[in-house]
């Protein structure tokens, strides 16, 4: 059964499956954040007794992330996920091999840098070999288009940059990461808030400059999104049983209904809360319109509305014509058995009037 519901998950009567995008906030995260968004103002960097009671729920919030993430590092907070990643890639100074099917904030900052090897993916988006280097290896744990888990444990690098983004408090991280992006809003937390997890011993340069009120990035912290961040993270462990079985009861209802369709990535390795499939001849602008009360992905939100096929489908060998007839399902705690049969149901029939 899906957890209790926050009053907005159904946003207006739609149907969320877009959960790779961003997830609703869960109300436990909401309640943590309220008392700093309304009665409590204080700068947690600042000497005095509120500030200090701010500083200490941000210590509260720091070490309940911590405890989804390897041993022997630190949780610096930052802006989101893309930061965290701008400052490992920039901040280590090193060569970079990383892979073709990653996120823009990866791809786009690595062609920023320069000086990167990028390695190919095959059919199912896994990387064929593994790379062991002494570059700086960066990988996406679960890939955001295709859900395919990339084996990290298997990665060799100097050091290894772990995009968990989409897989954090999901899928286990592997001991062997050095760094680690993770982002609030993709496990039921608030948005604006992401962290970089930095193995001790490991220095970086900064990307942002100022008072270092996290050693090595500056800027005044927001206790509101620490707590519901800290927040949301102790729920992914409390609940991470009980989402996993959910999960894949859904996974199982979606992929038993869409018979005839073909699922992008793998089927093996892969993280079931997101389903990537096509159907030749599909125009998926059409379907969005008559579906429109469901909301579902043609690729992922950061190059919506660009016109171009997604990078990802094209890495794995698809045709621009597979990529364009290609839709991405997300799922997770808050959506219902019957919510899911409902909007397949109704995906189904609209791309059977378009056959």
């Amino acid at each position: 059964m899906a957890q209790r519901r926050p009053r907005h998950a159904q946003l207006r009567g739609m149907i969320y499956l877009d959960y790779q995008a961003t997830t609703p906030l869960a109300p436990e995260a909401f309640e943590a954040m309220l008392p700093w968004l309304r009665d409590q103002h204080a700068n947690p960097h600042s000497p005095h007794r509120p500030g200090r009671a701010a500083k200490a729920a941000v210590e509260v919030a720091r070490a309940e992330i911590a405890t989804l993430l390897p041993p022997g590092g630190r949780v610096v907070f930052t802006s989101g996920a893309t930061e965290a990643l701008n400052w490992a890639i920039k901040g280590s100074r090193r060569p970079i091999t990383t892979i073709a099917t990653e996120h823009a904030a990866v791809l786009d900052t690595v062609a920023a840098v320069g000086d990167a090897t990028i390695l190919p993916v095959e059919r199912d988006g896994r990387v064929a070999t593994p790379p062991v280097s002494d570059e700086l290896v960066v990988a996406m744990l679960v890939n955001n288009e295709i859900g395919t888990i990339q084996p990290l444990d298997a990665m060799r690098g100097a050091p290894l940059l772990c995009d968990a983004v989409q897989g954090f408090g999901r899928v286990p991280i592997p001991d062997n990461v050095d760094l680690v992006a993770i982002s609030a809003h993709k496990i039921h937390g608030p948005k604006g808030i992401g962290a970089l997890w930095i193995r001790d011993g490991l220095h970086l340069e900064p990307l942002l400059h100022g008072g270092d009120q996290e050693g090595g990035r500056s800027g005044t912290l927001s206790p509101a999104l620490c707590a519901g961040f800290g927040a949301a993270a102790r729920l992914m462990r409390d609940r991470a049983v009980q989402d996993a079985e959910h999960v894949e009861r859904l996974w199982s209802l979606a992929t038993d209904r869409l018979k005839g369709w073909t699922i992008n990535g793998s089927t093996e390795h892969r993280y079931r809360g997101n389903l990537n499939v096509r159907r030749p001849r599909l125009d998926v602008a059409r379907l969005m319109s008559d579906c429109r009360d469901i909301a579902f992905s043609a690729g992922s939100a950061c190059a919506s509305g660009s016109g171009r096929p997604s990078h990802v489908l094209r890495a794995i060998g698809l045709t621009d014509a597979e990529a364009r007839s290609s839709i991405r399902l997300g799922w997770g705690r808050y959506t219902t058995e019957a919510e899911l049969g409902d909007a397949l149901d109704r995906l189904i029939d609209a791309a059977d009037v378009q056959a």
